[in-house]
């Protein structure tokens, strides 16, 4: 019976060690995936009003797997305002993404946080894209670029620029396509296919003005300018309402050093359309490069109340309220910059 007991115990002991090196060695459980803190619609929201901590949202749901193509194209359309390491990060993995619509938004987003000196070196490898829509819009976000920020890939973007043009066209029935094919005529100074590229668009938008600015710039290349003022005027008479129209005439004056006039331009094209924020961008710079600060610090405060997030008049603000002293101001804006973003390079650089 002793020997009985003693058998169970042993049988007992085993089971036990068995179990126990079961346990010690078992496969670790998989942890359920952590969903971001931040839902994509209030991430999004977020970001678009420069809310504080919008960049850490806004990376996070950049960062999920599961977003379809349509919602991070919204998002990518917002981080350009919110640069980082990080953001740079998200958007040239994008590059490569099997969905188009993600690689055209991420190509848009590395074009609104990389400086053109650098933006090459990203969009470079596109040219030679199997999609031609990916290889054509790596055109478009690197034409105009000296050869020397091109580096090596000069010949692959004249390379690529022949191809858009050869398949543009044969789009002769498409406004848009000959408004694009102009440009790139006007890139190549081939000024009187240019000319007939915009011949076509007015045939097929009569009454639209988005030429006006290629046909100015044509005529200027030509050494036109009183052709390209007399075409300004003809078009404000007959659309004396339009704030596109007043813009390009601030600019045309402006580049002909006909200041006061210009800014009377650009300020009426800022009246007519208030919530353009480029048109007063411009605006406030060029009023700040004739001496009038306070005038210029007014319309970039002017758009930060209309939009919060938006970086670039935020960062230049600081800039003119530093040369004026107003320190009080300049670090309310750093504090509301550092909580929207804290890894902004203005502040990593000690703007």
């Amino acid at each position: 019976m002793f020997k009985r007991v003693r058998l169970s115990l042993i049988v007992i002991l085993v089971t036990l060690l068995l179990a126990a090196l079961w346990y010690a060695w078992r496969p670790a459980a998989t942890p359920a995936p952590v969903a971001p803190q931040q839902g994509y619609s209030n991430a999004l929201s977020q970001a678009r009003n420069g809310q504080p901590g919008a960049a850490r949202v806004l990376y996070q749901q950049l960062a999920r797997s599961d977003l379809s193509a349509e919602r991070r194209a919204a998002l990518y359309a917002q981080l350009p305002n919110y640069p980082s390491p990080q953001a740079l990060k998200l958007a040239t993995a994008d590059l490569h993404d099997d969905v188009a619509e993600v690689r055209h938004a991420a190509i848009d987003a590395v074009i609104g946080l990389v400086p053109e000196s650098q933006r090459s070196v990203l969009l470079g490898p596109l040219l030679e894209d199997r999609d031609e829509a990916i290889r054509f819009h790596a055109v478009r976000g690197l034409l105009g670029l000296p050869a020397d920020e091109l580096g090596l890939y000069f010949a692959h973007l004249d390379k690529a620029v022949n191809a858009y043009i050869t398949a543009l066209q044969g789009q002769t029935d498409d406004a848009a396509a000959q408004l694009e094919l102009a440009r790139l005529y006007l890139h190549d100074a081939a000024h009187d296919q240019a000319e007939q590229a915009l011949a076509r668009y007015r045939l097929l938008e009569p009454d639209d003005l988005d030429a006006i600015a290629v046909q100015v710039e044509l005529l200027e290349r030509q050494g036109k300018s009183d052709q390209a003022r007399r075409l300004l005027a003809e078009q404000l008479l007959a659309h004396p309402q339009s704030a596109l129209l007043q813009q390009q005439l601030g600019l045309w004056l402006m580049a002909h050093d006909e200041d006061e006039y210009a800014l009377l331009a650009l300020a009426r094209a800022v009246e007519l359309a208030p919530d353009n924020n480029d048109y007063r961008y411009v605006l406030a710079t060029n009023l700040h490069d004739l001496q009038q600060v306070e005038a210029a610090q007014k319309q970039l405060e002017e758009i930060l109340r209309r939009d919060p997030a938006n970086r670039r008049a935020r960062v230049l603000l600081i800039q003119y309220w530093k040369e004026t002293g107003q320190l009080q101001n300049v670090q309310v804006l750093l504090a509301e910059l550092e909580q929207q973003n804290a890894d902004d390079p203005s502040l990593q650089q000690g703007l």
